[in-house]
């Protein structure tokens, strides 16, 4: 019982967050634009500026008490009510840090329109719609799976026209990839020998869920429930059902395929020692495009996504490797065109084969999620594309795999850290808002530490 006011006050305090950033997020969010929607809600368009300090505030009260619930929240029902609470001022809000919510609806619309969303940008669909996703992407085909194409196209049908009908839809298919989280990673950790409570915590209640899962309504939250899901009834020795969820999972999108070699790691001891890899790989590998032939015809989109994988290759993208692709092309003599760019993206494709390769050749020690892991969130770092929310492709996974140790503690560590990359509208600050983004973290932690409460916020949930 003693714990009890610190349980709340963490409670209270990510949901005082959670609020502000919702309240913010009405005037810096990633709002419709050309008139075409406005957000239910007062119009706050002109206090856009400030409200970056508002939340960028709020998102610095959220981690804060993030921080302070791993030192006392240890119930995983508990546990469970405060993530709710957190979410719940998001659900109503505008699309935050990103606009691919706006993205999912034009490419579902596209589908419902039979429009080949592999061979065509959201361009082809013209209209409104079309028009809420950055100009970048306009000409870029889709590099999701058929799963997610199909609930999109679900969500895009129902909604209409009415875009803040379609935003909530997505926000309920990525809460129900949140619920399969919640329910299953307590159980795959303690299948891997980690505290359920600690893995509940890394793994669901980092900020980067409600912020980005949540209030972005993102797929990763339901690629991620469905291949947590196949992971534990691996466990199980449920093989066959642990193979079709985890193709389910990399049908919404690509990287969830690496949890087949989890499923054939955990088959094989359990087939005749004669040719048992061979005999697990076979098996997993059969039930997977079994499952991807069935639902590729059932969706009907067609083929089209296996070319479609390369369209996070692309210059436009931002990540490690695009950066250094960026800073080689102010230096490398004129009329190399893009060659310093793709360069550096092989490399970074190079340096994550070699690090899931090592991971996984490493497996035995390591075991088999603990590896995936590791393997995933160099996919996320060193990949063609990285956004803040990728990192929970790694992240997850280790909160159920990982000991207690340097790497639980990177990954909270660097959870927190991404939580600030991105602007409540999802692009990048320029002077002015980056300086006012620093005031919101500077505020927040002046109003922390005022109200005596630096010592349980923000001192690291480990010792350090």
């Amino acid at each position: 019982m003693s714990r009890l006011p610190s349980v709340i006050g963490a409670r209270l305090l990510g949901m005082a967050g959670a609020i502000t950033l919702a309240g913010a997020g009405l005037a810096a969010g990633a709002l419709p634009v050309g008139g075409f929607e406005v957000w239910p809600g007062p119009d706050l368009s002109e206090y856009a500026l400030p409200a970056v300090l508002y939340g960028y505030f709020g998102v610095t009260l959220l981690v804060a008490a993030w921080l302070w619930a791993g030192r006392v929240e240890t119930d995983r029902r508990g546990q469970l009510t405060t993530l709710a609470l957190w979410c719940a001022p998001l659900l109503l809000a505008p699309p935050l840090f990103s606009r691919d919510a706006y993205a999912y609806l034009a490419q579902g619309a596209m589908v419902v329109s039979r429009i080949d969303v592999y061979k065509d940008g959201v361009a082809e669909l013209g209209g409104q719609l079309a028009a809420q996703v950055p100009g970048m992407w306009q000409h870029t085909p889709t590099p999701y799976g058929p799963v997610f194409l199909a609930m999109a196209a679900a969500v895009s049908a129902l909604a209409g026209a009415k875009i803040v009908l379609g935003v909530l839809g997505l926000r309920l298919v990525a809460v129900g990839g949140v619920a399969l989280l919640a329910y299953f990673l307590p159980r795959l950790a303690v299948q891997c020998g980690v505290d359920p409570g600690r893995a509940l915590w890394l793994g669901v209640l980092n900020p980067l869920v409600p912020l980005h899962l949540v209030a972005g309504a993102h797929n990763d939250a339901l690629m991620m429930g469905l291949l947590v899901a196949g992971l534990s009834i691996a466990f199980d020795r449920r093989f066959a059902a642990a193979a079709v969820l985890v193709t389910l999972a990399a049908l919404v999108k690509a990287p969830a395929a690496a949890g087949l070699l989890v499923v054939a790691a955990l088959w094989w001891p359990y087939l005749p020692k004669r040719a048992a890899l061979v005999n697990a790989a076979v098996r997993t590998g059969g039930i997977a495009a079994a499952t991807t032939a069935a639902v590729t015809w059932a969706t009907g989109t067609g083929y089209g996504w296996v070319a479609s994988l390369r369209t996070p290759m692309s210059p436009r993208s931002w990540s490690l490797s695009t950066a250094l692709g960026r800073a080689s092309k102010l230096i490398a003599p004129p009329g190399l065109g893009d060659a310093a760019m793709q360069f550096w993206i092989w490399c970074g494709l190079a340096a994550t084969a070699a690090i899931v390769a090592y991971v996984w050749w490493r497996r035995a020690r390591l075991g088999p999620v603990y590896a995936i892991g590791l393997g995933l969130a160099a996919v996320a770092l060193l990949g063609p594309a990285t956004r803040p929310w990728y990192a929970l492709w790694g992240v997850i996974p280790l909160a159920a795999a990982a000991p207690e140790g340097v790497v639980r503690r990177w990954a909270a560590a660097g959870s927190a850290m991404l939580t600030l990359l991105v602007l409540p509208s999802g692009f990048g600050p320029d002077g002015t808002q980056f300086a006012l983004a620093a005031a919101g973290v500077l505020l927040a932690g002046i109003v922390l530490a005022y109200g005596r409460l630096w010592a349980e916020t923000l001192a690291p949930a480990y010792r350090w």
